[in-house]
């Protein structure tokens, strides 16, 4: 009688995929300092329920390029410590900030090590993805990203910026490609300006 009452409990086991292991930090950094170059596009959800949709560029140390689809006019650059937010519709100036106010200099970093003492400030796992909780320790009052990683092969999907006031922005990459050589033009935060 005992046999043929484990044997369901035995056959859903085996028929049950096996939940991915949650990632070590160590996994983590090592993926993100695997690649300098990286393009997807992305769809990103405004913390106002709007949504955008374009194109990222990434290329470590320190910059970054969000060309955003229309009928956003809109165009996010990061070059030289700075970030830049242009309205290409009104013109004008854009709206600057230290890219060490961002908590995205994290994954902008020369080299990445989020074992960082006070850097991660969260681990979690659902079993599918893995997702870190960082901010900049010397700059806590600027808001934390949650980035969200699969296992087999490691990859970036999304993640979660929390500005200081609590609104939330997610982006949601496509395929990462890595590698190939991008232009610095595309991240000329001056030569923008002159357009």
């Amino acid at each position: 009688m005992k046999k043929l009452l484990l044997a369901p409990v035995l056959w859903a086991s085996l028929t049950i995929p096996a939940l991915a292991d949650q990632l070590s930090l160590g996994q983590i950094s090592d993926y993100l300092n695997s690649f300098t170059n990286a393009q997807s596009p992305f769809t990103q959800i405004n913390a106002d329920g709007t949504i955008s949709t374009g194109t990222l560029y990434i290329k470590r140390p320190g910059k970054v390029r969000f060309e955003y689809n229309p009928p956003d006019a809109a165009l996010v650059l990061a070059q030289a410590g700075a970030v830049a937010i242009f309205d290409t519709k009104l013109g004008g100036q854009p709206d600057t900030y230290p890219l060490s106010r961002t908590p995205l200099s994290i994954i902008l970093a020369k080299t990445i090590n989020l074992g960082q003492a006070d850097m991660v400030t969260g681990v979690a796992s659902d079993g599918t993805t893995t997702t870190v909780t960082a901010q900049d320790p010397e700059n806590r009052e600027y808001g934390s990203i949650d980035l969200i990683f699969t296992a087999d092969p490691t990859e970036l999907r999304q993640w979660v910026v929390k500005d200081d006031t609590g609104g939330a922005t997610t982006v949601i990459l496509g395929a990462l490609e890595t590698g190939g050589d991008l232009p610095n033009r595309l991240f000329d935060i001056e030569a923008q300006k002159l357009k």
